[in-house]
């Protein structure tokens, strides 16, 4: 029997894009909602239980009335929200970390899918923290430039909107009270003694993610050059279907400037160490809407699944 799939919340952003990835599959079953009950607690609840993976494309509260919903023990779980990401009951889903991480998607009931924030910051640091390389009391900055889809419905129909207020044609700074909903998960997930301080900034462009940590070489241990540092990264990635590491000479080859749209509608992750020897500054590039949402949760699916775990995705 195939696999029955269900998508509590598949109207949002989100739930949109992870429907769109299984266009052309033959080797799952998805269960549909009728429109007018998508919001019935009794009609969700029989759909999350016939299934054998539920996504929940949800806002937090309503993730975890999801999960009390729950009555079948075989019922395993994608959760795309906030909820349940630093829960130690729960699957972090970035297999790409280790083997560990690669083994509880696997094996787990219950996997929180990252932020998408957090995604580009988890992937540039945790290799150094959980390598010995930076040490875990450091005290790091990262900026992140992201594509207004990462907005949800409401903000995409703000920068759609002909007659929109002229502050959306700048780029904008935002959680400005330093309290961004991925700060918890961007500290704990790579062992860190303290949450970075965090600038994410919206631009008007749809969809695609910049995020960078700049560090001086004085942080590192073990490592005094750029292409020591680069080599860290390559090793701790390699091979990986979906995150590729850039070669050094990468910063030549772009021109000196990096776009934050450059990995739009591709599901992988790109890596970019650049700098020099003294002055670095690491880079993840890649979707928001990717492998920093929807890109991630079928990943994720796919693992549990045992299927490849690019099937279905743009690589």
């Amino acid at each position: 029997m195939k696999p029955k799939i269900y998508i509590d919340g598949q109207e949002g952003t989100t739930g949109l894009r992870i429907f769109e990835r299984f266009a052309g599959r033959d080797d799952i079953e998805i269960l549909t909602i009728d429109p007018a009950l998508r919001k019935d607690a009794d009609e969700r609840k029989k759909l999350i239980n016939a299934s054998d993976i539920t996504f929940l494309c949800l806002p937090d509260a309503a993730a975890k009335e999801a999960v009390s919903l729950v009555e079948n023990e075989n019922v395993r779980i994608i959760d795309a929200s906030t909820a349940h990401r630093v829960n130690p009951g729960w699957a972090y889903g970035f297999p790409e970390l280790s083997s560990a991480h690669r083994e509880a998607i696997a094996c787990g009931k219950r996997i929180a899918n990252p932020g998408c924030h957090a995604t580009g910051f988890v992937s540039l640091v945790h290799p150094l923290v959980s390598g010995g390389v930076l040490p875990a009391q450091t005290a790091l900055t990262c900026f992140s430039l992201t594509g207004y889809s990462g907005g949800g419905k409401k903000m995409i129909a703000q920068y759609g909107d002909e007659n929109r207020d002229t502050a959306l044609d700048s780029p904008r700074i935002y959680g400005l009270t330093h309290m961004h909903k991925h700060l918890p998960e961007m500290q704990k997930v790579c062992g860190l003694d303290s949450a970075p301080l965090f600038t994410p900034i919206v631009a008007d462009y749809y969809a695609g993610m910049l995020v960078s940590v700049p560090l001086m070489a004085s942080q590192l241990r073990g490592i005094s050059s750029l292409a020591q540092l680069h080599e860290c990264y390559a090793d701790s990635y390699a091979g990986q279907k979906m995150v590729k590491v850039m070669p050094l000479s990468a910063q030549a080859d772009v021109g000196g400037f990096l776009a934050s749209n450059g990995c739009a509608g591709w599901d992988g992750l790109e890596i970019y160490v650049t700098g020099n020897d003294e002055r670095m500054m690491v880079c993840a590039r890649f979707d928001n809407l990717g492998k920093g949402a929807s890109g991630a949760a079928v990943q994720s699916m796919n693992i549990m699944l045992g299927c490849d775990e690019a099937t279905g995705l743009n690589l």
